[in-house]
């Protein structure tokens, strides 16, 4: 199952806490590829999640959307001077 989301916290260890469309609170994991591509995710991105019937309060982050918004200072590229 597919839900879309917003990232409202940033937890250790690549997770991130995902307030969903219906208003449920989840924790989820960065999926492999996104890892392998280095796709950063900031609080405030909306992103796609994919759950398990099976646990209802733990998920994957497979997605995040194009145009988020501005990027924090604290997380922009320094150029060289």
């Amino acid at each position: 199952m597919t839900f879309e989301g917003q990232i409202d916290e940033i937890l250790p260890d690549g997770r991130f806490g995902v307030v969903l469309e219906n208003g449920h609170r989840v924790i989820v994991y960065t999926a492999v590829r996104m890892r392998r591509f280095r796709i950063r995710s900031v609080v405030g991105d909306a992103v796609r999640v994919e759950m398990t019937p099976y646990d209802l309060s733990k998920g994957r982050l497979v997605y995040r959307e194009r145009g988020g918004g501005p990027v924090p200072p604290s997380q922009r590229k320094r150029r060289g001077l």
